[in-house]
């Protein structure tokens, strides 16, 4: 089995997209961890806040099988790729970490980049696993997050209720 991350996030009707994504990920792969669920602003386009959260969990499907998955996940909650890279989503769900999967496999580049690069993917990924140490990286989650650029910008934590 192989330890993987997904990020989540939904700006349209999000709360619905979001739980059904947390559902799909328990039917499928339980038992499955999520980190807070944190509201952030959009990012690179001016559209409505993004609920974003990490989910974790193992699994023995290849990258392949995985993001096969994932993509259909999305289109069953009315993801239309070709969309611009920053655009309001219905769904987006990406695999961020496959194990210590390094570079492109299976077509996906991994460790996704935007996994240290944006507060809303690395904070949650610390919150549920800070001692991970991303394929490539020397640091820790909880190290990398601390010198994130906006590690001192409080992330709003929403409950779904």
């Amino acid at each position: 089995m192989t330890r993987v991350y997904v990020s989540i996030g939904s700006n349209v009707d999000r709360e619905r997209h979001v739980r059904a994504a947390m559902q799909a990920l328990r039917e499928m792969f339980s038992p499955v961890q999520f980190s807070p669920v944190y509201e952030t602003a959009a990012v690179g386009f001016e559209g409505d806040a993004f609920f974003n959260l990490v989910a974790g969990f193992d699994t023995d499907w290849t990258v392949a099988q995985l993001a096969h998955w994932l993509r259909a996940l999305e289109a069953a909650h009315g993801r239309v790729r070709g969309d611009a890279k920053f655009s309001d989503r219905t769904l987006d769900v990406d695999l961020l970490v496959y194990g210590d999967a390094c570079g492109v496999v299976d077509g996906v580049a991994l460790p996704r980049d935007e996994t240290t690069h944006y507060a809303f993917v690395l904070k949650p990924l610390t919150d549920i696993d800070p001692g991970l140490v991303l394929p490539g990286q020397q640091d820790s989650c909880h190290v990398l997050w601390q010198r994130h650029p906006e590690h001192q910008v409080t992330m709003h934590e929403v409950s779904l209720g």
